[in-house]
């Protein structure tokens, strides 16, 4: 049985009239065609998450705490504000704790002349501190607002896809060694329930 693994996709914008639909809607489209993956969506636009510390009895809090156990790996989708991220990411990103344990964190960034690269810097100190794998390459869009076309395509769509394809390869190849790593039993159990 060929394996396959839940990527969350995690919208890094909140504002009104943000870019970040172009970009993700691009990247969802792209990574719908390859089958070894199945997509879920955290946006904390529509999440509602508390703007304080409330704990995980709060339904948004606890929502988010299922999408993310959930998930295999996870794919968060970044602008560059002020030379970092925002503040709603954050938020998101602090809500939770062992659920972003051990499991791969790839990012698709966008912004002005840094094409959002100094967030994702920042965002990798962030996940080495909750245990997250980070993975090397990032696929970002610099003056993003030149990069797309009024039907939300990339004017270089080769290019873009194949950064994107080259990224998820790798996110998968960590996505199934950090399971591997996390269940060992629950594979031995299932391999051992098939042959016999």
């Amino acid at each position: 049985m060929k394996e396959t693994f839940n990527v969350a996709i995690i919208y890094g914008s909140a504002r009104e009239g943000r870019f970040c639909d172009i970009v993700a809607r691009w990247a969802i489209e792209t990574l719908k065609t390859d089958h070894d993956i199945s997509i879920d969506t955290i946006d904390p636009a529509t999440l509602n998450l508390p703007a304080f510390h409330v704990g995980a009895q709060h339904p948004a809090v606890q929502h988010l705490h299922v999408t993310l156990a959930e998930a295999d790996a996870f794919i968060v989708v970044t602008p560059e504000y002020n030379h970092s991220f925002t503040g709603e990411l954050k938020l998101l990103i602090d809500a939770a704790k062992q659920e972003w344990r051990r499991k791969p964190v790839a990012f698709v960034s966008y912004g002005g002349m840094s094409g959002g690269l100094r967030a994702v810097e920042q965002l990798r100190l962030v996940f080495a501190e909750l245990q997250a794998v980070t993975m090397r390459d990032v696929v970002s869009f610099a003056n993003a607002w030149d990069r797309f076309d009024e039907d939300g395509q990339p004017l270089e769509p080769v290019g873009a896809k194949a950064a994107l394809h080259n990224m998820t390869t790798d996110l998968k190849w960590w996505a199934g060694a950090l399971r591997e790593a996390r269940y060992p039993q629950s594979k031995h159990q299932l391999t051992e329930a098939v042959a016999s």
